[in-house]
């Protein structure tokens, strides 16, 4: 159907715009539900998950139950388990005796999913989004329209550059890009990778452990003051709860940033195994060296102030808070691991008007996820950190929130919805 066709001539109850894992597993949840008749439109050609750092033996810090669909309907046939089964996996998986799926597994496992499902468009991305006769038009690149009652965004995070790295030039790159440009990286004589969480952490290890083939200096420095672990407590993992959702959702907006501040750690920190493996890496290098010192530092504390670039190298100024004093680091190679942040798409803005934000300019979004005036049009995947908690981002709840939603979209309660799993009390 063109534009200049009747956009009319069919309206689905919902579209979701964005195909990562949330709006994927919505996609495998709706499908065998005939009440609903929904269409997803992704702009990549196929399904592909943070490609950039899809690393040799990374795994998911969530355990495979956190799949696309298990926590919502453990006898869906897009279940991770069904994926092994298919692919004759399944043994060899429990002969691992690792709750926790290869990065790369994961990737493959959603792209096996998408490819079984009918009401996905990839290769197909929406650039304008109106409002006319009570219906959403969503009008792609193509020239294609489609109209739908509800939206359901899961447009995801972009990558995060601080701001001190505004127009600045040269190849620096963000971690998002790491695995295609590992290669020349490893052509500099030196490298310095800036953040603190999982990715950092990951291309240091990675870095560290070629160092001696390629010969460079390597610098790792995070403004935290030291290399957290990711928390991963029983007690602490019950903060992923629909309780939490309901305390946290509920709480005053300036008590929910502050939240979102403090508690970044208990879902960016790293891995435990991996910081101790780091460690053990460092070890034995020194060890083969005869007990010289590595060609490596580690700076903690360390804030980025400023960036510039000459002649293919970078000139970093830092800021050592505890210490109050300032210094450089030059570099050749620089890495940006800073993490990702929500932006409102740009195809929204001829229906902001419908859309509400709060005193932070950020969606203000209510506790049955959505974002629009009338409480019940316009869903959002994730970006939601400051009004649903560390539950927004995180894989395990997102058949929770998927539930959630069709049983908005339904008016009835089609998959579970979980009220109460946690043994503690939130709130007084």
């Amino acid at each position: 159907m063109s534009a200049s066709a009747d956009p009319r001539s069919k309206t689905y109850d919902f579209a979701g715009i964005g195909l990562g894992p949330f709006n994927l597993g919505l996609a495998c949840l709706t499908e065998p539900i005939a009440e609903l008749d929904g269409l997803f439109l992704e702009a990549k050609p196929a399904f592909k998950w943070h490609g950039g750092m899809l690393l040799e033996g990374t795994r998911l810090q969530t355990p495979f139950m956190s799949d696309l669909v298990t926590l919502a309907d453990p006898t869906s046939p897009y279940s991770f388990l069904n994926y092994l089964k298919e692919k004759g996996s399944l043994y060899s998986f429990y002969i691992r005796e690792n709750f926790f799926p290869l990065r790369v597994e994961y990737d493959a496992y959603c792209r096996w999913a998408a490819d079984r499902l009918s009401n996905v468009r990839f290769g197909t991305a929406v650039v304008e989004v109106t409002y006319e006769d009570e219906v959403y038009v969503v009008r792609t690149d193509s020239g294609v329209s489609y109209l739908a009652r509800r939206l359901i965004l899961g447009t995801g995070t972009v990558p995060f550059v601080p701001s001190v790295c505004d127009g600045l030039s040269g190849d620096f790159l963000h971690s998002s890009e790491y695995a295609q440009r590992k290669a020349e990286l490893q052509s500099k004589k030196s490298v310095t990778i800036v953040g603190s969480g999982q990715s950092a952490a990951e291309i240091y290890y990675q870095m560290l452990a070629e160092i001696d083939v390629h010969g460079y200096q390597l610098n790792w420095v995070t403004r935290s003051p030291r290399f957290f672990p990711l928390e991963y407590t029983k007690l602490t993992l019950e903060m992923t709860s629909p309780e939490y959702i309901d305390y946290f959702h509920a709480l005053p907006e300036a008590t929910r940033y502050g939240l979102e501040a403090q508690q970044k750690i208990l879902f960016k920190g790293i891995s435990s195994d991996l910081i101790n493996s780091i460690f053990d890496l460092l070890y034995q290098k020194k060890v083969d060296s005869g007990g010289r010192a590595v060609a490596t530092r580690l700076l903690t504390n360390s804030s980025l102030v400023s960036a510039r670039y000459r002649d293919g190298s970078y000139t970093l100024g830092f800021h050592q808070s505890e210490q109050d004093k300032d210094f450089e680091v030059r570099t050749e190679g620089l890495v940006l691991a800073t993490g990702y942040h929500y932006e409102p798409p740009a195809f929204l803005d001829p229906v902001r008007d419908r859309l509400r934000f709060d005193s932070r300019g950020r969606f203000q979004i209510a506790r049955n996820y959505t974002i629009d005036v009338t409480g019940r049009g316009v869903f959002l995947q994730n970006g939601g950190v400051h009004a649903h908690s560390l539950t927004s981002p995180d894989l395990g709840m997102g058949a929770y929130r998927n539930s959630y939603i069709i049983r908005e979209l339904l008016g009835v309660e089609h998959y579970r919805v979980e009220k109460t799993i946690a043994f503690q009390e939130f709130g007084v």
